[in-house]
């Protein structure tokens, strides 16, 4: 059963969304948030699986969520869900740890195979927003892309251009072994690869490992 938290400072979206998801035999829909603290709160409390998250809402934004979110479960996966493509809202949440982005105009079945595709790790983006990020990295030449990686998963990133396992870098940084495959998930995505074999190529081609 994939666990999930809902995160929305509209109760109709939160309604429609719950009464769908309980409608499918693998989603369970363990709790609702209408502000982005709320949500995180709740989600500390549930551990859940995934969070929809909104990103315009009061009290704490979603972008500022899911950063709280994913730094401290980092094993959780926010799926955005939200109606703004605009690039102050996308890049900052994608950088804060989101998983998937996707906008309101998704369909019913959509959100729900995101939501099982980010419970096996799967991430799913946005066309437009895929769009976009391919526009940025065309004309923001200026910086790599493994710039963005954050120290830990920089370290990660390392250690599998070295050819270490995920056992070995567990044991390596001394944390889980979730935890890595989370930060290569998120290594995959933020450097828009494939599979460890295009990380370790990456990293080799940029001079990072010897």
């Amino acid at each position: 059963m994939i666990r999930v938290v809902l995160v929305d400072d509209h109760e109709m979206v939160r309604m429609g969304l719950s009464a769908f998801l309980s409608t499918q035999a693998d989603i369970e829909v363990v709790g609702e948030a209408s502000n982005g603290q709320l949500g995180v709160d709740l989600v500390l409390n549930e551990k859940p699986d995934v969070v929809l998250m909104d990103l315009v809402m009061e009290t704490m934004d979603g972008i500022t969520a899911t950063s709280s979110i994913t730094e401290k479960l980092p094993n959780v996966k926010v799926i955005v869900l939200t109606s703004f493509i605009d690039d102050e809202k996308v890049y900052p949440v994608i950088e804060a740890g989101a998983f998937s982005y996707l906008l309101k105009t998704s369909s019913a079945n959509e959100i729900a195979t995101a939501i099982r595709s980010a419970a096996k790790g799967e991430a799913i983006v946005e066309a437009q927003v895929t769009n976009k990020m391919m526009q940025r990295m065309r004309s923001a030449k200026e910086k790599p892309l493994h710039e963005s990686l954050t120290r830990r998963e920089h370290e990660v990133l390392l250690l599998i251009g070295e050819g270490k396992s995920n056992q070995e870098i567990a044991d390596a940084l001394f944390i889980g072994i979730k935890t890595v495959k989370t930060h290569v998930s998120h290594i995959l995505q933020k450097l828009m690869l494939e599979d460890r074999t295009q990380i370790a190529v990456y990293a080799h081609r940029f001079g990072l490992v010897k």
